[in-house]
């Protein structure tokens, strides 16, 4: 017989992704309390309908914030039974974060990832560096691979001869970090990406404006992923997927909502 989960277990899950809402809604319904952090009011809006603990908007800026957090957490409620870790695959500085501070104070921490999807037709570097090794004199690349690395990304693309394009996402953080890359305006797209595997019109008439013959994107998996898979394969455009970043052989994974619950 199944028997529902104790009612008083409380867990931290971290994700603005599009992962987030539909695995914190899983744990609510085996009887889990559920506190959430994403760093935007845009992200909190999945959450909206579900009857959380609390949910916390805005950057973690450090170690020194997750520290206060666990550190309250104990004081008001004997603490968090599991940490949860569903943020973005390329959200590397906020995941080693969480790994200090857990193995600091004995916190079990579980790193949910979702697969890494394969394709065939696509280009698989480790990093935009990489992007110096091929000839692109002359290609129209576009960049949508966030805002953090964007400018390093934007100066390969100029150094192998192409023109870049830039697609952000309407962040202050991610508007800012764009205007510093010398782009020319009609070469840059503020616009959040589609989130449902039929859509992509956006991207797709960004494309097609622009006359892009390439785009640099992330090996992130999920919905962004194979947008910019369809996206290629229909309109014949070459594309460069940056590897996603490996994970600590010490943390605790899972690479499916089930086997997420099944581990706690």
């Amino acid at each position: 017989m199944h028997m529902r989960r104790n009612c008083h277990r409380h867990l931290w899950l971290l994700s603005g992704t599009g992962d987030g809402a539909p695995l914190a809604d899983a744990l609510i319904h085996r009887g889990w309390k559920v506190s959430v952090s994403v760093v935007s009011s845009q992200a909190s809006l999945k959450y909206c309908h579900l009857p959380l603990e609390s949910l916390w908007v805005g950057a973690l800026s450090g170690v020194e914030d997750i520290q206060v957090v666990l550190e309250n957490a104990r004081l008001l409620h004997d603490g968090f039974e599991w940490i949860i870790d569903a943020t973005h695959p390329f959200a590397e500085i906020i995941s080693s974060n969480l790994k200090i501070v857990c193995n600091e104070l004995d916190q079990p921490l579980m790193r949910f990832d979702r697969c890494a999807e394969t394709f065939s037709e696509a280009f698989l570097i480790k990093s935009h560096l990489d992007l110096l090794n091929f000839d692109l004199a002359g290609k129209k690349i576009l960049f949508a691979i966030g805002s953090r690395v964007l400018s390093e990304a934007l100066d390969c693309g100029r150094r192998s001869g192409a023109i870049v394009f830039a697609r952000v996402m309407p962040t202050v953080e991610g508007i800012r970090k764009a205007l510093c890359c010398h782009l020319p305006s009609e070469h840059l797209a503020v616009v959040t990406p589609s989130r449902s595997n039929s859509l992509g019109q956006i991207e797709e008439a960004l494309c097609r404006q622009w006359g892009i013959t390439t785009v640099v994107a992330r090996q992130s998996g999920g919905v962004t992923q194979k947008l910019w898979q369809n996206i290629a394969r229909k309109n014949e455009i070459d594309l460069f997927l940056i590897a996603r970043p490996g994970l600590a052989d010490d943390v605790c994974v899972a690479n499916s909502y089930q086997e997420l619950i099944d581990k706690l």
